[in-house]
């Protein structure tokens, strides 16, 4: 087993910032984490570290920000090509850009081709995990499983299932729906670093009797994720409420059908009802705030500091491609702006939490990964505070960390990322 000694400045989480405010961040201004083969096997101040281990290989990272790799909890690989796109709202965005887009994943080395370069793009954007939705196509998920595994890269993805209210070509049937995803949680669940995520679209592409179908495989698999699509926009909850006119709200859909739980992950969430609120919290499911998504179609404004004031779990994510960024970075800068219309702005610790622990825990995966901690997968990254001029005049001026730091959220890219490690092996970026 090969044992590192990364030293830089060193930033952790001890608790949740919106529940004990900043100071649950340590922050060490010369730092070290000792990597073991895959793991975190010890952290502290460097001097300290440097004289318990030695006989160690010492990589000095100098004043780049070592911190746990950015989680991704709510992406479409598959809309990689099409992100960016001018001018709709989701119901047309779906009919315009993402079917036909999806369209092409029934060919196994697009997939591939596909998979490549968004995990290319966003382990560059210091993104070390992610949850994605696939197409109606087993190769989407193929695809991507294999992508990750061959770099051994913690993922968690899905087969979508539709079988209404999409492009004929777009069409699984619930049985088909039920068979294939059950035949690939077979082969990639817990295969390597992947998890699989039973991945009924939303309600308006689902029959009752494929959502029955996706909830009998879960009550089967208890131990999956489910994730599906949740209160986006006020056209999708009419349509909703068109289709499902015996419901008590969008929620209600999923409930019905046993889509409900504590391992579930509802995107987006903004214009939810008080019932909603209520039997969400009371099951333990997991929210996802996608803010360049919320702005980029129109959606909405989530209430991050109501639900999470609440006892909310709540995950951040770029939602690629409705999103309009890969980066993470970017993500939390939309989410700050967001906050600032609310009247309720993010911290610089809180917008880091979300994007690590905070997403890593409703992936129920916040032992794993998600926080620089002794027994974490060495997912981490080192992050440049003065990786633009822009940035770096503005850093100079800082008078502490978090001001140090807010500047690279707000106008950071990909330059801020200067080196990424999936389970303690540094990547290409």
């Amino acid at each position: 087993m090969t044992n590192t000694l990364h030293l830089g400045r060193v930033l952790t989480f001890d608790g949740s910032p919106f529940d004990n405010g900043p100071d649950v961040a340590q922050y060490m201004r010369r730092g070290a984490i000792l990597v073991s083969g895959q793991h975190i096997s010890d952290i502290g101040e460097a001097d300290v570290l440097r004289a318990r281990h030695p006989n160690v290989e010492v990589q000095d990272h100098g004043d780049l920000l070592l911190m746990a790799g950015f989680v991704d909890s709510h992406v479409h690989y598959a809309q990689t090509g099409i992100i960016a796109s001018w001018g709709k709202r989701l119901i047309d965005w779906l009919n315009s850009y993402t079917f036909p887009e999806e369209a092409r994943f029934a060919d196994l080395e697009y997939a591939q081709t596909v998979a490549t370069t968004y995990l290319n793009l966003i382990i560059a954007n210091g993104t070390t995990s992610f949850c994605s939705y696939g197409t109606i196509h087993p190769a989407s998920i193929d695809a991507i499983f294999h992508a990750t595994r061959e770099r051994n890269m913690r993922a968690w993805a899905g087969k979508t299932a539709m079988d209404r209210n999409a492009p004929d070509n777009l069409i699984d049937t619930a049985q088909t729906a039920y068979d294939d995803s059950a035949k690939l949680l077979s082969h990639w669940h817990e295969n390597g670093r992947n998890r699989y995520v039973i991945t009924p679209r939303f309600s308006p592409t689902s029959t009752e009797s494929q959502l029955e179908a996706m909830g009998a495989l879960w009550a089967e698999h208890p131990d999956c994720l489910m994730q599906t699509h949740l209160s986006e926009q006020v056209e999708e909850i009419a349509w909703v409420q068109s289709l499902f006119p015996n419901a008590k709200d969008y929620l209600d859909t999923y409930e019905t059908y046993g889509l409900i739980g504590s391992r579930a992950l509802y995107g987006h969430a903004i214009h939810l009802e008080e019932r909603e609120k209520a039997r969400i919290l009371e099951t333990g499911a997991g929210l996802v705030h996608c803010p360049t998504s919320n702005t980029f179609i129109g959606s909405g404004l989530f209430d991050m500091k109501g639900l999470v004031g609440t006892g909310h779990r709540v995950g951040l994510a770029t939602d690629t491609g409705g999103g309009s960024s890969f980066s993470m970075l970017r993500t939390m800068a939309t989410a700050y702006e967001i906050s600032q219309l609310k009247g309720t702005p993010l911290h610089p610790a809180e917008l880091l939490w979300l994007s690590t622990v905070g997403s890593a825990k409703v992936l129920h995966a916040d032992t794993l990964i998600g926080n620089l901690s002794i027994g974490h997968e060495a997912d981490f990254i080192a992050l440049d505070l003065a990786s633009t001029p822009a940035i770096e005049q503005r850093s100079t001026r800082a008078e502490d960390i978090w001001e140090e730091i807010f500047p690279t959220i707000m106008m950071g890219d990909d330059r801020a990322i200067s080196q990424v490690w999936l389970a303690g092996t540094a990547q290409k970026v």
